[in-house]
This record gives C-alpha cells, structure tokens and sequence, in this order.
C-alpha cells in the first residue's frame, strides 16, 4: 500500500500536545477510512467504529461519559487493551448526534486519548440536524491522490522529492510528462489509482467509475432536501462533468430549463458534499482577495478522471502529446485546479481565479495561489512570453514580482518586463511540477 501525503499530516496532529478531536473531511471514496486505518496500525491501541451500525449507536446514546464509554468500545472492537496511546476513528460520525456532541467531551475529559471523526456525507448534515463542538474541535481535508502521490503508487517515488524540490533534470522531462498525462487522465481516486498501479490498464478502470459515479447519483436523495433539488442535482450529475474548466451560467445551465436560483442551490449542496466546487473570480491583486459572487464562476469537479470517463473523453489523451490541447484546453484547467486543491489539507480553502476591474475589459488570469498573503497569478499556457496578456495585466498592477505559467515546456524563471517596463520573474512549471509550487515561491519570495 502506498503511503498518502496526509499521513504525515496526521503524524503531526498526533504530536501537537494540544490538540483536538479531528474531523477529516472529504468526499466519498477519496480514501479517509483506508489513511485512518494505516494511521492507526502506527498506535498500540486502535478502536475503528462504523455509527452507520445500530448497536454502535445505541454505544454512544448510552453514556455522554467517555470515560465509561471507553472500556465498551475496547469491548465492541474485540481488543485487549495495551499501555501506550489510543487512536478512536468514528467513522461515518454524522449518524449520531450523540457520537458528534461527544467529541467535546473527549477533548475535554481525556485529552490523553486520539480521536479521528469522518463521514461521507458530514457536510452536508452539518447545517441540518447536527451541531458541531465549535472550539472543541479541529479539521483536515483529504483530497483525491496527487501526481507525487500517483508516484508513490506506481513505483516511481525516486522522482518525488527532486519534483518537489523543483531539480528534475531535463533528461526526466518527457518522461515525467508522460506520467503526468496518464494521472491526469485516470485521476486521483484511490481505487482507481490502485487498480491502475497493479495492472497498468485504464480500460479496466471503467468499473470503478461507474461504482463511483453511480454512488454519487444514489446519494442524491440524502443530499436533496426536496422533490425538486434532487432532480436538478441528479440533472447536474448527469450532464455537468462536461462543463469541467469553463465558466458557466447557473440560469439555464446545461441547456436546462432550471431557473439560476434552483440551480444555485443544487450546486451549492453538491460543492458541501466535495463533488464539485464554484471557482469564482476576484479583482484583487492584494490580500484580501475576495471572490466576486456576483460574476459567473468556474466549475470545477472532484476529480480529473471522473470527468474524463463521465464527458467520454478519455480517448483525446491518447491523441494529443500536450494537455493544453485537450478537449479545448478545459482538460489542463481541472487538472491544475486539482493539484492546486492538493497543495493544502485546510478546510476551506476556496480556489479563484482572476479578472480585471476595469469596464469592459476581458483579461482573466486562470487562477491565482495565495502564499502568504501574496496572491500570484497561475496562468496555463503553452506559447511564448508576449502570449500571456492577462498575466502581464495583474502583473502591472501587483505589489511583488512573481508570475506562474503552468505549461508542458521545462522549468525555468525568465526575468521578463509588461509592456510598461515593469520587471518580474515568471516561473515556468511544467504540470508535473505544480507539487513543487510552495517551494519555489517560498525561494523566490526569499530572494528578491
């Protein structure tokens, strides 16, 4: 089994002598249940409870003592407990209240003691039935596999830390680029990724789409709160994986007949359940860069792979030796949005992307990666410097000096001028590189 990158996330909310109860976060099938389980075999007592199973229920609606509770959980699980620390994993939490009132109570009343929560379908309960502990608790995103995760599990994780540290030698590039178009075309959901990393063949991953997909579609009845949302959002997870990357309209969207507020609301409950997201633009080349919600937004999917097998263009990978060419340029734009996502596990984090204020004026700049409160604008690009007008825009009017252009080309930072004259560096990332992104600003930003 390969090794997440969240492991060591977890790792270091285990060594926090102050922390909380953890609540991972993320949506169905992306791997929570598995990293938590390979998490807990680090820990000389593992407790793993289901809350979807009744007598597990009637466990927790028994006591909101958890010191009395503790021994009947050793009891469930069948363990013998062992000195040494204890890692509890309520999995799918959102099935009982009282699991999720308790959380407070272990914090409070046995610090001692490592608790994870997790559930599919937790965000979209949270503003429902279900109260959580503010204060008492806190947070972590898991997100599908990244591309240096996708090494680790194909084999190749000798490349991993010259990615991240940006020193892949050019003899590596084609090779690396290779790799890259094939993660982005299968994706990062971690069956898939498995599946692909034991028999090397995409065809065969056809099944875990569609046990994926059709998943997603069962859900829907525990997402709609009616009639009428359940059948837009079934409509959206029909017909929405082949907006991927573009701006879209949520009045008539999808050559529908639903109104933008019935639309709105449908994709505001599939964005709780992580399935998708709505990237919106800001106009703000400073901190605070806030999202302009009155303008059209990005749709943005879970991930890559599903969107490819969903919109039924798997089969232009194969044709094409560059992702901005595919399917029209939309394909590069989720896979970057996907591994900007993966850049971090808060919980929260909202992509945008860039337009300028100015009346009438059409510049827009992909997205932008806030790093330490500098916002840097990401365009994905192939093509030559004096291509990137909207990249020059931002730059003209932003306070540093550092611009990203994600391509298929090498890496290198080119000291570049806009057509005033105002100097910046613009760092040239190949895809596979955009894992190495924070080290290379955190150096740029180091050395001005």
């Amino acid at each position: 089994m390969f090794e997440r990158n969240i492991l060591q996330k977890l790792r270091q909310w285990a060594d926090n002598p102050y922390r909380k109860p953890l609540i991972l976060r993320g949506a169905r099938q992306v791997g929570k249940t598995t990293v938590v389980n390979q998490f807990g075999r680090e820990f000389d007592n593992y407790l793993s409870v289901n809350l979807e199973k009744r007598e597990v229920r009637q466990l927790f609606a028994k006591t909101d003592d958890v010191k009395q509770l503790l021994p009947m959980l050793f009891l469930y699980c069948n363990v013998t407990q062992q000195p040494g620390r204890t890692l509890i994993f309520l999995d799918e939490v959102q099935a009982s209240p009282e699991a999720v009132a308790l959380l407070r109570y272990f914090y409070e009343d046995t610090p001692e003691l490592y608790v994870i929560a997790a559930g599919s379908l937790l965000e979209t309960m949270l503003d429902k039935h279900i109260s959580l502990p503010v204060g008492r608790v806190e947070y972590m995103a898991l997100h599908p596999c990244s591309f240096t995760e996708f090494l680790g599990a194909t084999g190749d994780e000798r490349f991993i830390d010259l990615i991240q540290n940006a020193q892949l030698p050019e003899a590596f590039h084609q090779q690396m680029k290779l790799r890259f178009n094939t993660y982005a075309l299968i994706g990062g959901m971690p069956e898939a990724v498995a599946q692909y990393a034991a028999n090397r063949d995409v065809v065969a991953l056809s099944g875990v789409y569609n046990q994926l997909l059709t998943a997603y579609r069962n859900d829907v009845e525990k997402y709609a709160e009616n009639n009428t949302q359940a059948a837009v959002i079934r409509y959206i997870l029909e017909e929405g994986w082949a907006f991927a990357g573009q701006t879209i309209t949520l009045g008539g969207f999808a050559s529908s007949s639903y109104k933008a507020r019935e639309t709105g609301e449908a994709f505001r409950t599939l964005e709780k359940a992580l399935l998708l997201e709505l990237v919106y633009p800001t106009v703000s080349t400073v901190m605070p860069a806030t999202s302009d919600l009155k303008k059209s937004p990005k749709l943005i999917w879970l991930d890559s792979g599903l969107v490819n097998y969903a919109a039924g263009i798997q089969k232009e990978y194969l044709l094409s030796n560059d992702l901005s060419d595919v399917w029209r340029g939309m394909a590069a734009e989720q896979i970057v949005a996907q591994e900007l996502k993966a850049l971090s596990n808060a919980v929260g984090q909202k992509r945008k992307f860039w337009v300028r204020a100015k009346h009438g004026s059409s510049s827009e700049v992909d997205f932008v990666y806030i790093y330490d409160e500098t916002v840097i604008p990401v365009e994905v690009k192939s093509g030559h410097n004096a291509h990137l007008k909207s990249l020059h825009q931002f730059m003209e009017e932003a306070p540093h000096d550092i611009a990203v252009r994600i391509w298929s080309g090498n890496y290198s930072v080119d000291n570049v001028s806009t057509l005033s004259g105002k100097p910046f560096r613009l760092v040239n990332l190949p895809f596979y590189m955009i894992g190495a992104l924070p080290n290379i600003i955190k150096s740029l930003l180091a050395n001005k």
